[in-house]
């Protein structure tokens, strides 16, 4: 539900037609593990190494994402986030949240109190679940 709003509030910023959402992943993914491999992208995003170096492709070619070989594995690609997809990311990030923390603004003490807590856990939960990172 969350995800469906935050996708709904990109579309009526116009910020698809700059990035889809599985764009908008990778910068994000990115952004946390810079120098990460195509295989580690495709894991993250749930798509094949093709489906994932196509989308990294595009954003290469907007300039937000550098691909380069790695120093050691011939066959193994780096990807990191550029000045411009980091500029890009923090950009759109500020708008989501600005626009969350207005609509969580009509809330009560008690009830921010009470998502808090369930987050917390929610969190606990599925921290303590097999395979988990």
């Amino acid at each position: 539900m969350v995800m469906r709003f935050i996708r709904a509030d990109m579309r009526i910023r116009g910020t698809y037609e700059e990035l889809t959402v599985p764009q908008f992943r990778t910068l994000a993914f990115l952004d946390r593990n810079p120098g990460a491999s195509l295989s580690e992208l495709a894991e993250h995003l749930g798509v094949t190494r093709a489906t994932a170096s196509a989308n990294t492709e595009r954003l290469v070619q907007r300039q937000f994402v550098d691909r380069c070989d790695h120093p050691e594995e011939r066959r193994r690609v780096v990807l990191k986030l550029t000045d411009a997809g980091l500029e890009h990311l923090q950009s759109n990030r500020a708008q989501t949240r600005k626009y969350i923390t207005d609509l969580l603004g009509s809330l009560t003490d008690e009830q921010i109190v009470q998502i808090d807590e369930s987050l917390t856990l929610l969190k606990q939960v599925f921290e303590q679940q097999p395979g988990t990172r």
